[in-house]
């Protein structure tokens, strides 16, 4: 068997899937406005560990991995399915109770709707599977298939700071409460992320991003898709990526680097602007947007300016396969 990327591109052809592609689906609601759908599934010892989290900041991570890619399409979440296997022993222990206050918990700050969802008792392992839904006026939704050669490339926050708290968790560190010490801090961006929704509303609103992709699988992983889907080659360069400080304090220049190139779960916004609309940037009402690189022909490649060295970019973020 292939990558999880080629099983996709070969299952979406084989059975001509066309709405497979993007961070959500994009279905016509009516003649204003169009409908963005997302499903993830979190499974345990894969996407989370119980022994490094609690049920209610899993509650609430379950919720904000599909609402980062309802911010990626630039929607607003409307309504949501909540679907769950789990042990008995997790059920009689009350985990469920709490997980769904941790998940609640996320739907109060953006408006979310639980509308329904699945019960079922798993043999050894607890699986979350999560659909949210969003609406985006009709065919303005962010796509990962508009870049253009000239385009700027901007990230969202600082890059790397969930894979170190990943990191740190594998290596049996764990948070203290309120904690504000630089371990601490990297976990709760691996544990706790936010999703940027208001941004990803912002640019869509103000028609100021021409692509757009979460950064849930890694830097280098989100701008191959970005590349690949708009044909088109890009460079960056690697002084101005914006990595997470704290991983300075834990780890070496080289590790924090590839951190926030492959690293995954940030759930920032990578997004590409037209030249000409690059000074509207100033006008967000938000911080740590940072331009990385810009937009190239394809037969340029997709490289990256390191040490006065352009070299090929290959894709590393995380894959299930």
């Amino acid at each position: 068997m292939n990558s999880e990327s080629d099983f996709i591109l070969d299952i979406k052809s084989k059975y001509s899937l066309n709405f497979v592609g993007d961070d959500c689906a994009v279905i016509p609601k009516n003649s204003e406005t169009d409908m963005v759908i997302t499903a993830d599934m979190l499974v345990e010892d894969v996407d989370f560990r119980l022994e490094w989290t609690d049920p209610f900041l899993l509650g609430r991570k379950a919720l904000s991995v599909s609402l980062s890619d309802i911010a990626a399409m630039g929607a607003t979440p409307t309504w949501a399915m909540l679907s769950i296997a789990v042990t008995e022993s997790l059920w009689e222990s009350g985990f469920l109770k709490v997980f769904y206050e941790g998940w609640h918990s996320r739907v109060h700050e953006y408006g979310v709707t639980l509308i329904g969802g699945d019960i079922s008792r798993s043999p050894d392992k607890l699986v979350i599977d999560s659909i949210v839904s969003g609406d985006v006026p009709s065919g303005n939704a962010l796509l990962r298939s508009g870049a253009r050669p000239g385009d700027l490339i901007y990230v969202s926050g600082a890059l790397g700071g969930a894979a170190g708290g990943l990191r740190l968790l594998e290596n049996g560190r764990r948070s203290e409460s309120n904690a504000a010490t630089s371990e601490s801090k990297l976990i709760k961006h691996q544990l706790d992320p936010t999703p940027q929704v208001h941004l990803g509303n912002y640019l869509q609103k103000h028609n100021l991003a021409n692509s757009a992709i979460d950064i849930s699988d890694g830097f280098s992983t989100a701008l191959f898709h970005i590349c690949e889907k708009s044909s088109v080659g890009c460079v960056v360069d690697a002084n101005s990526l914006p990595i997470d400080p704290d991983l300075m304090e834990s780890f070496t220049l080289e590790e924090a680097l590839d951190l926030a190139m492959n690293g995954g779960e940030d759930f920032q916004l990578l997004f590409t602007v037209p030249r000409e609309k690059e000074d509207l940037l100033d006008l967000l009402d938000t911080q740590n947007l940072t331009k990385v690189g810009v937009i190239a022909h394809p037969e340029d490649g997709i490289k990256l300016l390191n040490e006065g060295r352009s070299v090929d970019m290959i894709p590393k973020g995380f894959a299930h396969f």
